[in-house]
């Protein structure tokens, strides 16, 4: 996992973070991306002034800024932000009930794109993991979604890239589909354990996944058949959600 550096320059990330919404998500006003992001609105409007200057984002005649040409030709918005919208009130329930971080993942390529975080409230947690990226064979909620290919789309998925032994990843995939849940131990950060289950879509296949990101120093296996019985209601509310929708 990429680590924060260690003289981020705020306004920077504030409008990277930005533009990926506006990619995401589709157009908002102003005030919205001023909220989504936790800045003043005024400061919203000089980094989104920016971004179109450099044509990352645009105004349109109804004063809603979106994804300008520089944007273009990536992961539709629409479809991500109805997910995000229909899945976060349940994200957030799974953290008040479990008391620990909640996340909505997407995945794209090899990779899995945090889409939302419920973030709790513990002095230890986990923190907002919205718009990373992370490798979708290390992350739980990626080995959820990576287990409801079948082989062959794994191995071509992972045909050519180096570092990966795609026949033990088949192996611990049979292993996730069987439980029906996947674990990272600390494969992305250190002293961060997370558990994943993959979210259904309307027609029956795997469109995000739900996970939990607790402390290492907080993890127990013990816990593990309570966050799997949460996950899976989340799961099963959200897919309930997106099949009336």
């Amino acid at each position: 996992m990429r680590n924060r550096p260690p003289y981020a320059i705020e306004s920077v990330d504030n409008a990277l973070r930005l533009a990926l919404l506006l990619q995401q998500e589709g157009p908002m006003r102003g005030s919205e991306a001023a909220a989504r992001i936790g800045v003043a609105r005024s400061t919203a409007h000089r980094l989104l002034a920016m971004l179109v200057f450099r044509d990352f984002a645009q105004q349109d005649a109804d004063r809603r800024y979106s994804a300008g040409t520089a944007m273009r030709d990536v992961v539709p918005g629409s479809s991500v932000a109805i997910l995000r919208a229909t899945a976060f009130p349940y994200l957030h329930q799974l953290m008040e009930l479990t008391q620990e971080t909640a996340n909505l993942q997407i995945r794209v390529d090899q990779q899995v794109r945090f889409a939302a975080t419920a973030q709790c409230r513990q002095v230890l947690r986990v923190g907002d993991r919205e718009g990373r990226l992370l490798p979708a064979h290390l992350a739980s909620g990626g080995k959820a979604l990576l287990a409801r290919l079948g082989p062959d789309e794994v191995r071509g998925l992972y045909a050519g890239t180096s570092g990966i032994d795609v026949e033990a990843l088949l192996r611990e995939l049979r292993s996730v589909r069987r439980r029906g849940f996947a674990i990272n131990d600390q494969a992305t950060e250190a002293g961060v354990v997370a558990v994943g289950r993959a979210v259904d879509g309307p027609d029956g296949a795997a469109v995000a996944a739900v996970s939990l990101a607790i402390p290492s120093a907080r993890f127990s296996r013990t816990r593990l058949p309570e966050w799997f019985a949460a996950l899976a209601h989340t799961a099963a509310q959200i897919a309930a959600a997106l099949a009336d929708r």
